[in-house]
């Protein structure tokens, strides 16, 4: 559970954005600090339970996303991107819940065909 001492501040708008940008400068630690222990993942490809299953895979991967739009509503941020997977370049969205502060959910979809 959040408290004021460790939530991220400001809109669920801001917290995605930093919690992307600290994803591409692979600040794992920072990136860290915008979920919720209980972060939930479901992809096109599989779902992690846990914020650290979700970290073992994201420095692993080390993907970089390239924002193309973004879109938001109270606690929802749905974010338009193209993800450089090292090998190809997949135009993907997210979409980002935020509760008490911190990120709990991302779910992102795209066609995984490039990838099989």
């Amino acid at each position: 559970m959040a408290t004021e001492a460790n939530a991220p501040h400001g809109s669920a708008n801001d917290i995605v954005l930093q919690f992307i940008k600290a994803l591409n400068e692979e600040d794992f630690a920072a990136a860290r600090g915008y979920t919720a222990g209980d972060l939930k993942f479901v992809g096109v490809l599989g779902e992690r339970d846990g914020a650290e299953a979700y970290f073992t895979d994201m420095r692993k991967m080390k993907l970089k996303y390239d924002i193309k739009r973004v879109f938001s509503d109270g606690d929802d941020v749905c974010i338009f991107y193209d993800i450089d997977m090292g090998r190809t370049t997949i135009f993907s969205c997210g979409w980002y819940h935020v509760f008490e502060g911190k990120i709990n959910s991302i779910r992102v979809i795209f066609d995984p065909r490039p990838l099989l």
